[in-house]
């Protein structure tokens, strides 16, 4: 076998491969009496057919498994003897499998350059303090005091802002043609007035409504309206008021205090929202430090990044943006999103991501971090046990999806920013 490494560019790479014809005509006699054994033609008894006939009329299966087994092996053969590690398989073109001839083909690939971290204390960073400033524990305070509101039957009045109905409601919408579409029904349905996310207009139908009010009513979208299928609609809700009820926030003081935690004054409750904050902080701090860390290692990547990782961390942010959404109950397909447009915007933050794990997978190597099996086990488990799944289920889902290698791989880079961290040169505000 010849082969030849063209590099086409620091990332991108050529194999040039070449595979002896008499090794080419061996696989060849060996498919085509293989097959013979197996195929029934006209005319021939089973495992009878001539070698002739066999690779006259089954000409495309042979080249195919002749290619299936002699290309990848040749593949991994070259890469070893040039040294080359490509960061995903290498696409395989211009094959052609002739008898009596060489196969000559092309392996494209990309791969890493090498990069050095250069020395770990010349790394400056520095780390915001964790303070907590007192009016951020009020504010903590307030929306404890916001959350323990209470709601109670208002009998006197109709709905004014900032009271919530309890409402029987059914919508149909108008098409631009004047006909109505389905109704929709829902029971018991709370809906408090002044809402943000109410329809446009419809707090004024149902301002001044009492329990046992029925009204009918239009609401006009607008063109812009968030909810696609709703833009430039005309919709009519029927509304059937059950009770209306108003929000009573509690006031701030030692009852407040034993009713949200376990302390028993309210200067107890201040002094540990105090310490959770300053946990917080302490947790925020840690994350900056280590976002800087891993900006700074992407500096030290000076080539064009493979656009293949690129992509694939791209990917991963669409992902992760799609479960946010389905998370908060919005479907992506009706969202209004240009995902062109997002991908575009997500690359530049890939790019550099890209690049500092480059860096950190560098620092592993050489300093010989690894992630054990009983490292990977553990980290099952915390899986495991934070879905309330067994290790097992959680195991082989992950092998299922081709997930655990990453897993250990993401381990690895974790323990070289821990490494990193106790190394470079760090300064306190």
């Amino acid at each position: 076998m010849k082969s030849e490494l063209v590099d086409v560019s620091e990332t991108k790479k050529n194999l040039v491969i070449e595979i002896a014809s008499d090794q080419v005509d061996s696989e060849i006699d060996r498919v085509t009496r293989q097959l013979g054994r197996t195929v029934r033609v006209p005319g021939f008894r089973p495992g009878k057919v001539p070698v002739s006939v066999v690779k006259q009329r089954f000409r495309e299966e042979i080249a195919h498994e002749v290619v299936h087994e002699l290309v990848p092996r040749a593949v991994g053969e070259a890469l070893r003897e040039r040294g080359v590690e490509p960061i995903a398989t290498p696409d395989v073109h211009e094959v052609d499998v002739r008898a009596g001839q060489p196969l000559k083909f092309t392996a494209s690939f990309e791969t890493v350059p090498p990069v050095d971290p250069g020395e770990y204390g010349a790394i400056s960073l520095r780390r915001e303090p964790a303070t907590v400033e007192p009016a951020a524990v009020d504010e903590a305070l307030e929306r404890l005091r916001q959350r323990a509101a209470r709601y109670e039957p208002i009998d006197d009045r109709g709905l004014e802002p900032g009271d919530t109905a309890a409402v029987d409601l059914a919508r149909r919408a108008f098409e631009a043609d004047g006909n109505p579409g389905p109704t929709e029904k829902h029971e018991n349905v709370s809906v408090e007035l002044g809402a943000a996310a109410n329809p446009p207009g419809f707090d004024e139908h149902l301002a001044g409504m009492r329990g046992g009010d029925e009204k009918t009513f239009r609401v006009s979208y607008p063109a812009d309206y968030a909810i696609t299928e709703l833009q430039s609609k005309d919709v009519e809700y029927t509304v059937k008021v059950r009770a209306v009820r108003r929000r009573v926030v509690p006031a701030l003081d030692d009852d407040l205090a034993k009713e949200v935690s376990d302390a028993e004054t309210l200067d107890k409750l201040r002094e540990q929202v105090q310490e959770g904050l300053a946990r917080e902080a302490s947790r925020e701090a840690d994350r900056k430090l280590r976002s800087d860390l891993l900006r700074a290692l992407a500096t030290k990547v000076t080539f064009e990044v493979p656009e293949v990782l690129v992509e694939r961390d791209v990917d991963r942010r669409t992902q992760d943006f799609i479960r946010h959404l389905l998370e908060e109950r919005i479907d992506p397909r009706k969202a209004g999103i240009d995902w062109e447009a997002f991908r575009k915007d997500q690359r530049p933050p890939a790019e550099e991501a890209v690049k500092a794990m480059i860096v950190l997978d560098e620092v592993a190597r050489r300093e010989n971090l690894g992630v054990s099996d009983e490292d990977l086990d553990r980290e099952v488990a915390g899986y495991a046990e934070r879905s309330k799944r067994t290790p097992s289920a959680v195991r082989a889902q992950l092998e299922k999806d081709g997930e655990l290698e990453p897993l250990r791989t993401g381990l690895r880079r974790e323990r070289a920013v821990d490494y990193l961290l106790s190394r470079v040169t760090i300064a306190h505000s």
